[in-house]
């Protein structure tokens, strides 16, 4: 698990926020379809893409998109089954006055750190944004960046070459551009109150507010789409992707937990009242379990022993929140999109029923996907064997994941 991971579990709930910014106008790109965070590519809006990736991050919470005035209903045909995360802004007349009326919006979910992303850049990935947030702390922000390749010219006024300028040390930047979101929010409303709107990125606004900035490697898959010839490109890209038969796996995962003295159990990350608890080396959630060993299963990386062995001391008492957020990192570094989760409960009590709404949404902030995506019943075991006598509780979860293909249509 990451360092990023591992303080996200223990920080208050609420996740990370995340601006995008969709305000823009994209005429370069041309207006077939709209502004060029609305034109579709892989059969779907470029913004559907970029929502995908950072809606399917366990440690994300809120995200607010900033669009134009003009853009609901294109935006709302383009984010459509995105769930309950979303919050929309009408954005400003620049980025930078987009990303502020984004910040603010963000003020009710109070967010320790935000990360700012354009909306035309489709191909940021996992691994970008764990580098980004594990560099943001109290104190600096994180840029993700590539170094200058080219040899670079500066122009004279009579169009000539007047000079080489030196790329040491030079970099392309890109986002999503982390921060402390206190301080970002700072330096957003210090700039906006002394009419100071010049400022490109996020990274610039921070350098001007003396907040230090950490470079962290960017991507060059990170591409921002710009012109007509990027979202043909892009386009290709996909449909090239969407052209070869997908790999689907599915993974099964079993549990069982023997009752103990006690006040509750922990079932799918909710604390139910019952006159005993579960005995285990952690919370004992035998349904986040079993679905810990689906999800690994899906992608060969052993079972929930192998990555938290209960011989390790410090998974004494954990949330297993925890190993299925593990698991559901390691299903996204592979490309995988988990499709599908379902567990059942087995057990004569305590009753699931009342309880399964609040199961669902905790899975929905675990991996990501959307609550209909999700399945969570229950059944007894008529009274036959340890689960009829009342000694225990077992589950059993199957995860479907789909996986870039690899085999030519």
């Amino acid at each position: 698990m990451s360092e990023a991971s591992e303080k996200q579990a223990s920080s208050p709930s609420g996740g990370i926020g995340v601006v995008i910014v969709a305000a823009g106008r994209g005429a370069r790109a041309g207006q077939a379809d709209g502004p060029k965070q609305y034109q579709r590519i892989g059969g779907r809006a470029v913004i559907a893409h970029t929502l995908d990736i950072f809606l399917a991050h366990p440690m994300i919470g809120t995200v607010v998109v900033a669009i134009h005035a003009d853009d609901a209903e294109l935006f709302e045909r383009a984010a459509g089954g995105h769930g309950g995360r979303l919050v929309t802004v009408i954005g400003g007349s620049s980025r930078q006055a987009s990303v502020r009326l984004g910040l603010l919006a963000l003020k009710d979910h109070a967010p320790g750190k935000v990360l700012v992303h354009d909306a035309v850049r489709p191909f940021v990935d996992a691994a970008i944004i764990d580098r980004t947030i594990e560099a943001i702390d109290d104190r600096q922000g994180a840029l993700p960046c590539l170094p200058v390749a080219e040899t670079l010219k500066r122009e004279s006024a009579a169009g000539m070459i007047e000079e080489t300028v030196s790329r040491a040390g030079l970099h392309a930047a890109q986002t999503p551009q982390g921060f402390p979101y206190g301080s970002l929010l700072a330096a957003h409303e210090k700039a906006h109150t002394l009419g100071k709107e010049d400022f490109t990125d996020d990274a610039a606004i921070a350098e001007w507010a003396q907040i230090p900035v950490k470079i962290v490697p960017g991507s060059p898959d990170n591409v921002k789409l710009t012109w007509a010839r990027d979202i043909a490109l892009a386009d290709q890209r996909l449909s090239s992707a969407l052209a070869r038969f997908p790999d689907i796996r599915t993974g099964n995962g079993y549990d069982v937990h023997a009752f103990e003295p006690g006040d509750h159990v922990t079932l799918c990350g909710v604390a139910i009242p019952y006159d005993r608890k579960l005995s285990g080396h952690s919370d004992a959630d035998v349904g986040l379990h079993a679905l810990t060993d689906a999800l690994l299963a899906t992608c060969g990386e052993g079972d929930i022993g192998t990555h938290f062995p209960p011989s390790d001391p410090q998974w004494k008492g954990a949330a297993s929140k925890i190993f299925v957020e593990h698991a559901a990192k390691l299903v996204r570094e592979r490309g995988g999109r988990i499709a599908n989760a379902d567990i059942t409960l087995i057990c004569e009590a305590p009753r699931v029923g009342p309880h399964r709404a609040a199961m669902t949404q905790a899975l929905v902030a675990m991996l990501g996907i959307a609550p209909e995506r999700i399945s969570i019943k229950a059944t007894t075991n008529e009274k036959l064997g340890f689960v009829g006598r009342g000694e225990g509780i077992a589950a059993i979860a199957t995860a479907s994941v789909v996986y870039p293909g690899d085999v030519p249509a």
